[in-house]
């Protein structure tokens, strides 16, 4: 949160954190575009009326560098600085006085919508209590051996792993499984994946030594 009303900040925040949303507050624009740059947040609520530079602007300069979340949370009551704001890439707008619970409730909403946008943007997802994997949002039908190939490779992007490694990395696979086992499931993932044997997208083959996922 970037607000300078500290006593404000402090009442969002204790009542934030009693629905396990916890908040650090900012008073100084530039300290906060600094650990903006810096940590990773899931959300922010910015004041427009700051000391040494407007909220506007504040706003521009996050959205050179970052999609994070934004609620405008302000007392200025002037339609253009609501639509302007949006413009510039805020999620919300809240003016202010408002309820905590209204801010919590909008909070909640933007960080599930982030949090279903970023799901749908990765290709692959592991779900890991239910041993399944999605690929574009569809479920791959995969056996246990298959899954455990998959999910080390997923794990380890951008690495190439020999054929013994997979071997031990997989529980299902029998004592007398060898690497040749290996390169049958892969080739069976691939099909699944409905990749091009000879010019895989994702398992790609590396040479003299065994397989590397690319994202």
């Amino acid at each position: 949160m970037i607000e300078d009303d500290a006593e404000l900040a402090e009442i969002l925040s204790e009542y934030l954190h009693k629905y396990g949303i916890e908040v650090e507050n900012y008073e100084d624009p530039f300290i906060a575009l600094s650990a903006i740059r810096i940590n990773k947040y899931d959300a922010l609520i910015l004041d427009l009326t700051l000391p040494g530079m407007d909220g506007l602007e504040i706003l521009k300069k996050i959205r050179e560098f970052s999609d994070l979340p934004i609620i405008i949370s302000s007392a200025r009551s002037d339609l253009s600085d609501k639509v302007l704001g949006l413009e510039l890439g805020a999620d919300d707008y809240l003016p202010k006085p408002y309820d905590p619970k209204e801010l919590e409730a909008r909070l909640k909403a933007i960080t599930r919508r982030r949090a279903k946008k970023e799901e749908n943007e990765r290709e692959f997802i592991i779900y890991k209590n239910r041993r399944e994997i999605s690929y574009k949002g569809e479920i791959l039908h995969l056996t246990p051996a298959e899954f455990e190939v998959l999910a080390y490779l997923i794990e380890h992007p951008n690495q190439p792993i020999d054929r013994e490694e997979l071997l031990y990395a997989c529980e299902n696979l029998s004592e007398n499984a060898s690497e040749k086992t290996i390169d049958v499931i892969i080739s069976r993932i691939r099909q699944k994946l409905k990749e091009d044997p000879k010019n895989p997208k994702h398992i790609v083959s590396v040479r003299g030594i065994g397989y590397k996922f690319v994202p």
